[in-house]
């Protein structure tokens, strides 16, 4: 992707971009509609995580959100303008959605989200496609579509690929509210953190990937946990022996044995 100058994050209305020690800041910004969704959200966040992937300062992402709730889906006066849309628009607002989601899912950086308070429908779809998730024992989370006569339809790909079949099916067929440690249990975050600690625990978790994991690595271990699912056995195996045999080659590979062989301690983040 082309670099996107700074002065485009600048003017976001929804998002705030920031880089603060190799972490990249992505922040949903209208808490007074709950952090909703609606296309031009969409739209900011897809250019905040762009910046972000271009972004030198940035080794990590941290998703994150202002106010009470992550975010509470789509907004309500986007969903009634919706029902005014044919097939053609839909479809068009769907795949807007849709490179979202693959865009965060296959960025080739390590996404954090930063779950302080409920993720609901599609809020609860940009929690799932994170790497991984803090979030507070308050926090709810659910896939609510059923209950309004959608579909929890793009979310469902990630999702059984992160939790497995039959608790993706509890989870969109019931639509039910769960706790954030009914969401732990599930594989859907990994981390409960209490509130006033969330922040300081995210920033924590994201500077120690950035000074004790080469970024490189993460990166090609991240894009291989994408493509291993799509693949027969016998390919996924060669396309691993490949990786494998190409990792050895890299100048990350070999400074990180260097290390390890005359016992130095190293730092990735210089």
């Amino acid at each position: 992707m082309d670099n996107m100058p700074t002065q485009e994050l600048e003017d976001l209305r929804y998002i705030r971009y920031e880089a603060q020690d190799s972490i990249g800041y992505i922040t949903l910004n209208r808490p007074d509609k709950r952090n909703a969704l609606n296309a031009d959200v969409v739209t900011e966040l897809k250019q905040a995580f762009e910046f972000a992937e271009d972004d030198e300062a940035c080794k990590v992402i941290v998703l994150r959100a202002e106010g009470d709730v992550f975010c509470a889906g789509a907004d309500l006066a986007y969903i009634q303008e919706l029902q005014s849309f044919g097939y053609t628009d839909n479809l068009a607002d769907s795949t807007h959605l849709m490179q979202l989601f693959h865009q965060i899912y296959t960025l080739n950086k390590v996404v954090v989200a930063e779950i302080q308070g409920h993720a609901l429908a599609g809020g609860c779809g940009l929690a799932t496609i994170c790497d991984f998730a803090f979030a507070t024992p308050e926090a709810k989370f659910g896939y609510t579509e059923v209950k309004i006569g959608f579909l929890p339809a793009i979310v469902s790909v990630f999702l059984l690929r992160k939790i497995g079949e039959a608790r993706t099916k509890q989870l969109l067929l019931t639509g039910d509210v769960i706790s954030a440690h009914t969401a732990q249990e599930f594989g859907l975050i990994n981390f409960l953190v209490p509130r006033e600690e969330l922040s300081a625990k995210v920033r924590q978790f994201a500077r120690r990937l950035c000074v004790e994991n080469s970024a490189q690595s993460m990166e090609l271990t991240k894009e291989m946990l994408a493509r291993i699912p799509e693949m027969p056995l016998e390919d996924s195996l060669r396309y691993t022996a490949q990786l494998n045999a190409e990792a050895r080659g890299t100048l990350d590979c070999r400074r990180g044995i260097a290390a390890f062989l005359s016992k130095e301690k190293i730092t990735w983040d210089n």
